[in-house]
């Protein structure tokens, strides 16, 4: 199963205006087909159990079932503009290309419900419960789910400007490439695990250049001892992490007022800014197990595999500057749900981790993903780029080198493929 994308991004202010009563039939219709869906996955279950392989046609009609519930949340959330056909056909602008039934495994099988208890778990914080009027109801509780904030704020975004950002499409693309995955793991659609990683997710993936950039050079094997022991390991961590925090905000209000003036954050407090954050990434990475080394407590560049690269102080709009922490607020709440998405990270991976003594790909990646997006929050809002912080995966290349030498040869330039 694939995710495909085909979208020019561009939306009309008209429907994204009424968006939600647009997609209303289509919920509705959703809800209808769900209760087929049910007794049809039953039998489907009962047919694949005894014959060790799905029946064609009942894995022709989940399988449209699946795609129709992703082009209709597609819809909703603004990840794709035309209206999605009440059949599940293909050939939506985000498209689901889903293989022909396979042979799998009957323990598999039997216990599948079981099996996919994880893969919900990490569904309900991506695309949600399926109820939008329940999710919604969680905002006081601050635990809103990815495609739903993501979606939110492409709202607003599509009212100003007609246009979907890249970053907050592919977002939601990815939560939506992971809900289809599960529930056709769970209703025998497919026999692989839904996999977590959002650089193969969709694509093909941008490939940035940002001020504020996160590099991936950490193997996947982790020690058992440390994994087990890693909260007590990382309290010293915290605790210095959070007498560190004690100078940043009044340093945080001073930086502000001088780069007000100065058009740029004076060089000193960039780099106690920037030593801060790669410090919080560095101690972030270790606690969630992102990274298996025991960091360092100076926030030094080059000192841990998950690094965080940021570029010199730069010229910035005064009116960004002046009103930068209400510009900040949609990336701090959207950091926040990325939290969330860390502290699963964190807790399958240290029950995979104990058992096999190694990080899942899908789950570091994914865990990367969530650093990188919170590590790019918070330089922007403690002015150490103008950059909004880019919220989908990408990949991130290193900018062009300078001009070399006319004595010297040129060296080429190395590209770093991080999420």
């Amino acid at each position: 199963m694939r995710l495909l994308i085909d979208d020019d991004l561009e939306r009309s202010r008209g429907t994204v205006f009424f968006r939600a009563i647009f997609a209303l039939p289509f919920l509705i219709w959703l809800a209808v087909w769900a209760v087929g869906a049910a007794f049809i996955a039953f039998f489907h279950w009962l047919i694949a159990l005894f014959d060790g392989k799905p029946s064609d046609d009942l894995h022709d009609f989940l399988a449209r079932f699946i795609r129709f519930a992703t082009h209709t949340y597609a819809y909703l959330s603004l990840g794709a503009e035309p209206l999605p056909a009440f059949d599940g056909r293909p050939g939506y602008p985000v498209d689901l290309e889903v293989e022909p039934p396979r042979p799998q495994n009957r323990w598999s099988i039997a216990f599948r419900l079981v099996l996919a208890l994880p893969a919900f778990l990490l569904t309900f914080l991506l695309v949600g419960s399926g109820n939008l009027a329940f999710d919604l109801t969680r905002v006081q509780s601050g635990s809103l789910p990815l495609l739903t904030v993501a979606a939110l704020f492409a709202w607003v975004y599509a009212m100003f400007r007609a246009r979907m950002p890249r970053g907050l499409r592919d977002l939601i693309a990815f939560a939506l490439s992971y809900g289809a995955q599960t529930w056709a793991y769970f209703l025998l659609v497919r026999d692989r695990y839904p996999s977590s990683d959002p650089l193969t997710a969709i694509g093909p993936l941008p490939t940035r250049t940002d001020p504020v950039r996160m590099d991936v050079t950490d193997e996947l094997r982790r020690s058992r001892l440390t994994v087990f022991f890693r909260f007590a390991l990382a309290v010293p961590h915290l605790v210095w992490l959070a007498l560190w925090g004690l100078l940043v905000l009044p340093l945080s209000i001073f930086n502000w007022v001088a780069t007000l003036i100065l058009g740029a954050t004076p060089g000193w407090l960039h780099r106690f800014f920037s030593r801060y954050v790669r410090y919080q990434l560095h101690v972030s990475s270790f606690l969630y197990l992102v990274g298996n080394p025991f960091p360092g407590f100076a926030g030094a560049a080059g000192s841990y595999p998950i690094e965080l690269r940021v570029a010199g102080p730069e010229r910035q709009n005064r009116w960004k500057v002046g009103f930068r922490l209400v510009l900040a607020l949609p990336a701090l709440l959207l950091a926040s749900a990325f939290s969330q998405l860390l502290f699963v990270v964190a807790v399958f991976g240290w029950f995979v981790g104990l058992f096999t003594a190694r990080m899942p790909l899908g789950l570091r990646n994914l865990g990367a993903f969530a650093l990188r997006y919170i590590a790019q929050a918070y330089a922007y809002l403690l002015l150490l780029t103008e950059a909004y912080p880019y919220s989908g995966p990408c990949l991130e290349a290193d900018p062009a080198p300078p001009a070399p030498d006319p004595v010297a040869p040129p060296a080429p330039g190395p590209v770093a493929w991080t999420s």
